[in-house]
């Protein structure tokens, strides 16, 4: 199969997106915790999980681990902190600090998807 830019892009940008999107649990994890839903279990602990799990599919995605154990790492980590992004869509009002239009929370729930494009496209 024939490497487009598209996929050079995708494949080079995924590493470090994840490594400073995981990075930031623990920079800023209050914000992490604020939408965790309460019943999903310690939010603190979710939160350190969920960054090293990032961190991790990451830096496997910058070392050129397995392209396909990235890829389903990195698949079901997005779906796995998706109930966290359409709580906070339902319940804005119960996160602490959060400041940003409604509108958003929702308009945000679809990159879900886009975040998974990429991700295959970038481990293919």
């Amino acid at each position: 199969m024939r490497t487009s830019r598209l996929d050079t892009l995708a494949a080079r940008s995924l590493g470090p997106f994840f490594v400073f999107a995981g990075a930031m649990h623990f920079v800023l994890p209050e914000k992490y915790e604020a939408i965790v839903p309460p019943w999903a279990g310690d939010a603190h602990q979710i939160v350190a999980f969920s960054g090293v799990a990032e961190i991790a599919g990451g830096a496997a995605a910058i070392a050129g681990a397995p392209r396909l154990l990235t890829r389903w790492w990195l698949i079901a980590l997005l779906v796995a902190v998706f109930p966290a992004n359409l709580y906070m869509a339902l319940n804005p009002e119960e996160i602490a600090g959060l400041s940003i239009p409604r509108w958003t929370l929702w308009a945000r729930l679809p990159l879900q998807g886009l975040f998974i494009a990429w991700v295959v496209r970038g481990t293919r």
